[in-house]
């Protein structure tokens, strides 16, 4: 291998493990948060998250990828004027970023407005500061990356995630146990979530300081300059980071009419926001459930991009149908796996059973959103930057009017099926799309039917091994933990053993996933020796 390609290889896996340790902490925070502040504290939380959610996408995979791409092709061409770009880079995204924070810091009252909530105000207050740190989070991280240097990318933004959620939960319970209101400790929450921005500051400042980088030439710049780069930057790296954003904007959705709609429908206020913390149980699920799709993606672009320029198309329409089962499997495993344990896993996680069967609706989600992710990461490794972003606005349209009708009708269960409508919009129009560039019919004749035997075999175990613990009567959150942890791996078994049986991959494309043909030799050894017997 080249040592160019390997050196992609080896930053593309290291962005991917720090993206999976991030993922995994987003999602999994989220409990013991939910279990110190309760559902009301957790709708609080929740309620401002997106706009948290996208200064972190863009400041994280946005706008440090597009540098990155004008850094290496600045390198190649000429050197000398890289410090100039990076700077000109700086000046506009220390515009945008002060603009977002003036937006949001003096336009807190107005938004919580539109949430429907003034109490939040002060809370989306506190939410406007990590948009300050975007433009050196962005540059430095964009910088290192088109050098080829990703470790401090990887490491600034483990060390900000693991200060952020414990500085959240750290803050939240002396806040909780010492009579502060849920409002005073969502203000808190989100101080430490900048704590952790600024730590991932300092970490980034260090490896700056280190290697001699240098963005401020203090050179001047013409208007020209700034709107040529701008342009190219701002839309090119908000496009780039749609993907990452689709959830986020989902949930922006709902915090910004759901609250809104359910006190219109009736509900009192206290309860209403009760049961959007109730409904936002489900970000951590689907979370959980889409990390591997993500992780997927982040490899994904470059070695699709890789292929595509060196014109290896045959190569490159093996890999990206591999990755196709690869998330139609994992996603439909997730997500029909979490809709048959859901309640005992709601038990489990959050204390009580309410909103499971809107849960078990949102779990259909994590399908969705796995092969959304994984195909638009192959759509931007083609150069079709913009395709995944238009079609996600799209989606995230019919999410909002889904709100507007269903929610009045069916409460949570139509913001959750709104969200099913939103996706699967999306999700059709970029298989539509994939389509101008592989035969993708092939793939779906043959893995669909394979893929829902291997979930109606797991549904069948599931339930019956629920029913035994039925019979049992078996009550409290330890016995319902045992039963979601036993079910999954039960359930998982089912699920493998079946598509394993019905080849749903080739030899060749199990090569490429870990352990699944040792895995498979196992399961057809185990099943000889019962044969001889």
């Amino acid at each position: 291998m080249p040592n160019d390609s390997r050196q992609l290889m080896k930053g593309a896996v290291i962005l991917t493990l720090a993206a999976f340790i991030i993922k995994i902490l987003s999602a999994v925070y989220r409990v013991p948060f939910q279990n110190i502040v309760g559902d009301t504290g957790f709708y609080i939380y929740q309620q401002v998250y997106p706009l948290y959610g996208i200064a972190s996408v863009l400041a994280a995979s946005g706008f440090p990828v597009i540098i990155s791409r004008i850094v290496a092709k600045k390198t190649a061409e000429n050197e000398a004027d890289l410090q100039r770009t990076l700077q000109t880079i700086f000046i506009v995204l220390c515009i945008v970023g002060i603009t977002l924070f003036l937006f949001v810091f003096f336009g807190a009252n107005a938004i919580a407005g539109w949430m429907g909530d003034p109490l939040l105000a002060p809370v989306i207050q506190v939410i406007a500061f990590p948009f300050l740190l975007l433009p050196f989070l962005s540059v430095w991280r964009g910088a290192f990356q088109g050098s080829g240097n990703m470790t401090p990318t990887a490491v600034s933004q483990v060390t900000e995630q693991f200060i952020r959620v414990a500085a959240i939960l750290i803050i939240s319970y002396f806040l909780v146990n010492g009579g502060f209101s849920l409002y005073e400790t969502g203000r808190g929450a989100w101080t430490g979530a900048v704590i952790g921005g600024v730590a991932g500051l300092i970490v980034m400042s260090r490896y700056v300081r280190k290697t001699g980088l240098n963005v401020f030439s203090f050179q001047r710049v013409s208007i020209r300059e700034l709107l040529s780069v701008g342009k190219i930057v701002v839309i090119y790296g908000t496009a780039i980071c749609f993907s990452g954003l689709l959830l986020i904007l989902f949930q922006l959705v709902d915090s910004l009419n759901l609250y809104t709609l359910l006190v219109q429908s009736g509900w009192q206020m206290e309860e209403a926001k009760s049961l959007k913390g109730v409904f936002d149980r489900g970000q951590p699920l689907i979370q959980l459930g889409t990390v591997v799709a993500t992780s997927m993606s982040l490899a994904l672009i470059p070695a699709v991009t890789t292929a595509w320029t060196q014109g290896n198309t045959e190569i490159l329409q093996k890999k990206v149908m591999t990755t196709f089962k690869v998330s139609l499997a994992v996603g439909l495993g997730a997500a029909v796996g979490l809709m048959n344990i859901i309640k005992p896993t709601n038990i489990m996680l959050f204390k009580n059973a309410d909103g499971s069967g809107v849960l078990a609706v949102l779990a259909a989600a994590i399908l969705l959103a796995s092969i959304i992710i994984t195909l638009s990461g192959v759509l931007q490794g083609l150069g079709q930057m913009m395709v995944p972003a238009k079609y996600i606005l799209l989606g995230t349209m019919c999410k909002y009017f889904g709100n507007l009708v269903l929610v009045p009708i069916y409460g949570l269960a139509g913001a959750a099926w709104a969200t099913v409508f939103g996706l699967l919009v999306v999700c059709l129009f970029i298989m539509l799309k994939l389509k101008n560039f592989f035969s993708i019919q092939s793939v779906l004749w043959h893995s669909v039917p394979r893929l829902i035997s291997a979930a109606a075999a797991m549904t069948i175990v599931l339930q019956m091994w629920l029913f035994i613990f039925q019979q049992m009567d078996m009550q409290g959150r330890l016995s319902n933990a045992m039963v979601a942890l036993t079910g999954v791996a039960i359930g998982g078994l089912a699920y493998l053993v079946v598509m394993i049986q019905m080849n749903l991959f080739t030899e060749e494309e199990a090569n490429h996933i870990p352990y699944y043909s040792k895995l498979k030799r196992f399961i057809r050894i185990g099943k000889k020796e019962r044969g001889k017997k």
